[in-house]
């Protein structure tokens, strides 16, 4: 059996699932499994360690007919659950090409990107581009049967309404409430009552920087790995490129600057700005109330100046942007 050395940042990470430690244990006997099972050669410099991800790894093999690719297995979560299913309606489009997979063990046959090679690096206006061509990629409708395997982003905005005063009360109320009335009454608008249109598509909801990589085979096309789909309006997945590279906006009024890259985006996209802002407030209240929840008070100032920016409000005793910790 081949042994592949670990890296320690992911044995950190995935021991806080609750299925981590076990994963850890069988993952060499799991990697072994599927080189065999798909008939895979290890592609990895003597000496490098396979690349992972914060709940994954993922290691270069050499399919049987010569190709490249790339196997990653993943330790069971709630997240990864629908990732196949994600890439499979997606079929190449905007996202990495799935080869092969199975399913209930999270093990994927991958096409391989270029790791070393994603929008982290590019230029901002390179970047807003690039992520705009590829939404419109992802943002297609999928079949009827397809789109029940996926978590309905109407539904988590109801559940939302519920759920958010409840943790800012249990939370000793960390935040001003007028921004925790924002994002509920977003919620009740765009909830499964409430919401008067219907647009869905397949939403890729962590479509950060460095989660877009680029094609080995065409460099100058970037794809998606590693979604988080949901069911519902495609303006959801602007967010995540909100909160990132919060560094590089202008000291002299950076949450203008804010606003003016949300709407680049969603011009990129063809995507609706309004509706980007309201989703974008939203997902930041909720990740402020997980912060909280976790003990990092830090990430949840960061997203605090990001939603009281998307509301245009002042809140009072943040630290500046460029002080804010990275994601």
């Amino acid at each position: 059996m081949m042994r592949f050395e670990i890296p320690a940042a992911l044995q950190r990470t995935v021991r806080y699932e609750p299925a981590g430690r076990g994963w850890l244990a069988g993952l060499p006997e799991q990697i072994e499994h599927y080189l065999q099972r798909w008939k895979l050669v290890p592609d990895l410099p003597a000496g490098t360690l396979p690349w992972t991800g914060h709940c994954g790894v993922v290691i270069p093999v050499i399919r049987r007919n010569g190709g490249e690719a790339a196997l990653k297995l993943t330790v069971p979560h709630d997240e990864a659950q629908a990732e196949a299913d994600a890439l499979e309606a997606w079929a190449g489009r905007g996202a990495v090409r799935l080869l092969d997979a199975d399913k209930p063990d999270l093990a994927l046959l991958l096409e391989r990107l270029d790791g070393d090679r994603s929008l982290q690096q590019a230029p901002m206006d390179v970047a807003i581009h690039q992520w705009g061509r590829l939404m419109q990629g992802l943002s297609v409708p999928p079949a009827e049967q397809t789109a029940r395997k996926f978590d309905q982003l109407a539904a988590r905005a109801e559940q939302w309404t519920d759920e958010f005063p409840a943790r800012w009360e249990q939370l000793g109320r960390p935040f001003e409430r007028w921004l925790l009335e924002a994002a509920l009454e977003v919620c009740q608008v765009n909830g499964a009552v409430g919401r008067r249109w219907n647009r869905d598509v397949l939403v890729h909801s962590d479509l950060h920087f460095l989660n877009i990589l680029a094609r080995r085979d065409d460099p100058g096309e970037y794809v998606a790995i590693d979604p988080k789909p949901v069911y519902g309006d495609a303006e959801f997945a602007v967010a995540p490129m909100l909160w990132n590279r919060l560094g590089e906006l202008p000291k002299r009024n950076p949450e203008i600057a804010l606003l003016d890259r949300m709407t680049g985006l969603c011009t990129a996209a063809g995507l609706d700005p309004e509706l980007a802002r309201q989703w974008s407030l939203v997902r930041e209240v909720e990740n402020a109330l997980s912060y909280y929840d976790d003990g990092h008070p830090g990430d949840a100032q960061r997203s605090l100046w990001v939603a009281s920016s998307l509301a245009g409000k002042h809140y009072p005793g943040l630290p500046a942007a460029h002080d804010l910790p990275n994601p």
